[in-house]
């Protein structure tokens, strides 16, 4: 997660409280109404066979090898890897031999990045895997960010949503039965300022953009004093709150979430993370987060467990961003919400835009 991830948090104070699983809310801090195109405040997602077969499959112990994985790699360059990074480009090679060990088409596009003050700067590479079957003119797409920072070996930021997503792809398999073709993306470069993500949205011609239907963004699940947070259709503005769309994606996952036995997961603003590029070409967005460096409440504390006034995240951007910092509790919840989520949406022929 990107460090002005942690400064926007403070703004955003319109949390909303998903009080049961058909979506029942607080009232929102007052604010201008949400677009005319937005759907309504409660969406029951009814699981098909493909998401109840895929979230009784995954599970912590099957991405627990790629967490494992990700550690040895940075041990084994330094203890990080930060992008531009004999580190990072071990990653590139080990996530992209996963998924084609699966069957999936696989291909790690480039891209020119500025990185922190130069360092880091030149070529980079995302990683972009896809199923075989589903209609190839409606695609939905989930991605993580494949870098640390530089400090450390960034295994919950963002090894956690790397490994979430090997493991729902190698449990879905590259020719599930699905509508929609299920794109899974790895980006590079985004703690110094979302790049990867952003030069390959940039790369892309306006008739492919048009074909990408949602993006979920997966950004931190499995701190060890972690929330239950959910991104989507709140904020005063297509950048914090998504575009048309933004709201249904997020209601599923936290729907999702409530599923897996969470206590009202909160939907909160975006704040400026891979999901960017995508809000400015105008795709409906989702994001699934647990928070970095903001203290947990009382309130959240009570409904999820955890220390209150404690940070989410004690390592964040630090060198003990290791194993040992996983909530394999938090991860688990993740893991089969986001696995739900995508099984619902694959299968899908509802317009979000």
């Amino acid at each position: 997660m990107t460090p002005v991830s942690r400064v926007r948090w403070a703004f955003a104070a319109t949390a909303v409280l998903l009080a049961t699983a058909c979506g029942s809310r607080a009232a929102p801090t007052p604010g201008p109404p949400a677009p005319p195109t937005e759907p309504p405040a409660s969406v029951t997602v009814v699981d098909g066979p493909l998401a109840q077969q895929l979230t009784g499959a995954v599970s912590t112990d099957g991405a627990w090898p790629h967490l494992q994985a990700l550690q040895r790699i940075a041990d084994e360059n330094g203890g990080d890897r930060a992008a531009g990074t004999p580190g990072y480009e071990a990653s590139v090679e080990y996530v992209a031999g996963v998924l084609g060990a699966a069957g999936f088409a696989v291909s790690t596009p480039t891209y020119e990045a500025e990185g922190d003050d130069g360092v880091g700067a030149g070529t980079g590479r995302n990683v972009v895997a896809q199923t075989r079957t589903g209609d190839p003119d409606r695609v939905v797409m989930i991605g993580a960010h494949l870098d640390s920072v530089p400090e450390g070996p960034g295994i919950v930021d963002d090894g956690s949503g790397v490994a979430t997503l090997l493991e729902i792809a190698t449990r879905l398999g590259a020719e599930p039965a699905v509508a929609n073709t299920v794109r899974f993306a790895f980006f590079g470069h985004e703690e110094t300022g979302a790049e990867g993500s952003t030069g390959y949205v940039e790369s892309l011609p306006a008739d492919e953009l048009t074909k990408i239907k949602l993006y979920v963004n997966v950004d931190m699940v499995a701190s060890p004093n972690g929330g239950y947070l959910v991104q989507g259709g709140t904020g005063r503005d297509p950048e914090s709150a998504g575009p048309p769309g933004s709201a249904t994606i997020g209601r599923v996952l936290a729907d999702q979430l409530v599923r897996t036995g969470v206590t009202a997961p909160e939907i909160i603003e975006f704040v400026g993370d891979d999901e960017s590029p995508f809000v400015e070409a105008g795709i409906p967005v989702g994001g699934a987060e647990n928070g970095d460096a903001e203290e947990k409440t009382a309130a959240q504390a009570q409904a999820w467990g955890g220390q209150a006034g404690q940070v989410y995240d004690r390592c964040y951007h630090q060198a003990c961003d290791r194993l040992d910092n996983v909530n394999r509790e938090v991860l688990d919840h993740y893991l089969r919400a986001l696995a739900g989520t995508l099984a619902h949406f694959a299968t899908s022929t509802e317009e979000l835009r």
